[in-house]
């Protein structure tokens, strides 16, 4: 007698697979927020193709900045002065839930994370100046963000990176609005106020950044003007960044995730749903990825499941 237990099995696995938790990759990079936007985006890093649809923010904004564990990805502040923090389960897609608040709330701030804490830094207040406060979460349990301690100086458009010892953050501007070249970095294990890392190739805010577990990248946004710069540091040994290569286009305010070997820009202020990709371990020029989805101004916050910070 013919067994059609395996044709049967295969059968109602195809016919479920829509209904299957998602993403399936392991490498998941996640995309959130934008003008009037609660989307999620998410791709697989060590592939190329457009962005699909994980699930909404709790509250659509844009200026926001994200950052992640190996199983969860988390948002917080935003356009507004926005005290939110936001996450979601990266192994299965799905609208955010509520964490908790950040100490004030605030826009345009740097964040940083290894697998167990994660960073939220500076940013600009309900006054339109910028503010020195690093706010910390424990990434596993919900709850209200602690005081770390500060940047050097109040800062605002700034960006963060990790390892799994050290949170770096660089570039954005100063109270008098004069744009920063500065790398700062922190010990993300405890608490305290940051330390001097060394210099950007030049002055810019409004910065984007990722890192594997050694090196630490930042790129575009605007110092005279729009930059396409991408500068790289290594993250264990303080000292100045060294060019790395160019962005697809001279753009500002882009979102930035990565794996241990990949690094994706994505969005920016000149409506483009472009997202690129560098590889870390060497130099170059971003390639094309794909596209993120929907249109306008993103102006999104990015994170991933497998960055520098988690390896």
């Amino acid at each position: 007698m013919p067994n059609y237990q395996g044709v049967w099995s295969l059968t109602t696995q195809m016919q479920n697979a829509s209904a299957w938790p998602r993403p399936f990759a392991s490498d998941v990079g996640l995309f959130a927020g934008g003008i009037t936007v609660a989307n999620i985006d998410f791709v697989s890093i060590s592939t190329t193709g457009n962005a699909e649809d994980f699930g909404d923010l709790t509250v659509a904004r844009y200026y926001l900045s994200g950052l992640g564990s190996s199983t969860r990805g988390v948002f917080g502040a935003g356009h507004d002065y926005k005290d939110v923090i936001d996450f979601v389960t990266v192994s299965s897609t799905g609208n955010a839930s509520d964490f908790g608040n950040l100490t004030l709330g605030s826009y345009h701030k740097g964040s940083a994370s290894n697998n167990t804490r994660g960073l939220f830094i500076g940013g600009g207040n309900s006054s339109f100046l910028p503010i020195a406060n690093i706010d910390y979460i424990t990434i596993a349990s919900e709850g209200n963000a602690l005081d770390f301690g500060d940047t050097t100086a109040a800062v605002t458009g700034l960006s963060g990176c990790a390892s799994t010892t050290r949170g770096l953050y660089g570039g954005g501007n100063n109270t008098g609005g004069t744009k920063l070249n500065t790398i700062e970095y922190v010990t993300i294990g405890s608490t305290g106020n940051g330390s001097d890392f060394g210099d950007l190739t030049e002055a810019r805010n409004f910065i984007s950044s990722c890192s594997s577990s050694t090196r630490g990248i930042f790129g575009g946004g605007t110092g005279s003007a729009n930059s396409n710069v991408i500068d790289y540091v290594t993250i264990a040994s303080a000292g100045n960044a060294t060019d790395f290569g160019d962005l697809l286009n001279a753009d500002t305010q882009l979102a930035a995730c990565s794996s241990e070997t990949r690094g994706l820009f994505s969005g920016g202020a000149n409506d483009l749903t472009v997202i690129q990709y560098i590889t870390i371990a060497s130099t170059g020029n971003s390639t094309d990825f794909g596209d993120l989805t929907g249109s306008g101004k993103r102006l999104h916050g990015a994170c991933s499941n497998v960055h520098g910070g988690i390896a």
